[in-house]
């Protein structure tokens, strides 16, 4: 699927064609972006922290998402596929669909060079008008850095940052903690040669 630059596209032709496509793309307010591919540092992360919240989540009422996901956000007319993702009670789906949730509480993304603005900037605006959210964590892919952001009340969002490898990550929408060197557990910060 090729984006054109000025072509507006409905919400419901990107869905028809992202169905189809094998490739995944971002549908921002008519325009469509494809995603870049994620390296191994990047999907090694997103396992991680995927994984100690879907066994720490078992059997209670919430659900883990990761990264083929696809959220829809009416408000902002945005559909995109946060890295890691987790529900609370029933899930609810954009009109008319099975495969696009609306209801996130808290999402994680993995940082890269080429999206990091983006990720703090536009995406966390955008995630901020779903009304169900209430955290947003970002785990940079390069160092050990996490940037947590949790809601307190309407408009207030409180800022922690961790940096130390021994420091423990405690989400504040469900009881969970993990150590950012579970996190970061088999990431290799060399750099590519």
């Amino acid at each position: 699927m090729q984006a054109q630059e000025q072509r507006y596209y409905s919400p419901e032709e990107y869905l028809s064609l992202e169905v189809a496509s094998k490739d995944r793309h971002e549908y921002i307010d008519g325009k469509i972006r494809q995603m870049a591919g994620g390296t191994p540092n990047h999907n090694q992360i997103a396992l991680n922290l995927s994984g100690s919240l879907n066994f720490a989540l078992r059997r209670k009422p919430y659900r883990v998402f990761v990264t083929d996901q696809r959220l829809w956000i009416p408000q902002k007319q945005v559909h995109t596929y946060p890295d890691v993702m987790v529900t609370v009670g029933a899930l609810e789906f954009a009109t008319g669909r099975q495969d696009t949730i609306t209801n996130p509480l808290m999402i994680a993304e993995v940082l890269s060079k080429s999206t990091r603005s983006y990720d703090l900037d536009e995406k966390f605006a955008a995630y901020r008008s779903i009304s169900s959210f209430q955290e947003y964590v970002l785990i940079d892919q390069y160092k050990i850095h996490v940037e947590q952001y949790f809601k307190t009340e309407d408009k207030k969002w409180i800022f922690c940052e961790y940096e130390d490898e021994n420091s423990l990550l405690s989400l504040a929408s469900v009881q969970f903690q993990i150590s950012l060197l579970d996190i970061y557990d088999k990431v290799d910060f060399r750099p590519l040669e």
